[in-house]
């Protein structure tokens, strides 16, 4: 039975590794996966967003609205916006960061994580709300946010911290795979 993921962000947040460590940890098992990227406008803080399909009986790199497992999102305005994706039943990791988009900000309108991350619990079964900002402060690092997001993950059963902790150690510079296997277990 296939699984579907679906990672989704803003540029620069680490979304494509994400993808990339869950998509290797998977292969290592010896399951099949596809997965794609639609960046957009990612180098200017633009959507990005990363499928993820693993099991046999996958055929397209591309998740169907309504069909995601699971939504893991970098930012709350980006889960909200990519809902439609998840099956019923289907779970989010959503960082609570909001990112406000430059529009919003000229307008003087605010983006509500509270309010977002309610809309989040009617459409899920499941919503798993981290504080990525608390977690890189006390890691020292803001760049690991999506191994922190990937760690929340692993308490679903979809994938192992050892299995993530592998995949790192083929995807990412060694003088960095310890801070991110920190991040992986905080």
């Amino acid at each position: 039975m296939a699984k579907n993921i679906l990672i989704c962000g803003v540029g620069g947040q680490g979304t494509v590794l994400a993808a990339k460590v869950l998509s290797q940890a998977a292969i290592s098992k010896g399951e099949r996966v596809l997965s794609a990227e639609t960046i957009g406008m990612a180098q200017r803080g633009g959507s990005v967003t990363s499928h993820v399909r693993i099991g046999q009986d996958v055929f397209s790199p591309l998740i169907s609205k309504g069909q995601a497992d699971m939504i893991i999102a970098f930012e709350a305005a980006e889960a909200v916006r990519n809902i439609d994706f998840l099956k019923e039943g289907g779970m989010v990791i959503v960082s609570k960061k909001i990112v406000q988009p430059v529009t919003a900000s000229l307008t003087g309108k605010a983006f509500d994580q509270d309010i977002m991350i309610k809309h989040l619990e009617k459409c899920a079964s499941q919503v798993i709300a981290v504080d990525t900002d608390e977690a890189c402060r006390k890691l020292g690092s803001s760049k690991v946010a999506n191994m922190v997001l990937l760690g929340a993950a692993t308490k679903t059963n979809l994938i192992s911290r050892e299995e993530l902790k592998n995949a790192l150690k083929l995807l990412v510079k060694p003088e960095f795979y310890e801070l991110n296997v920190r991040a992986i277990e905080y």
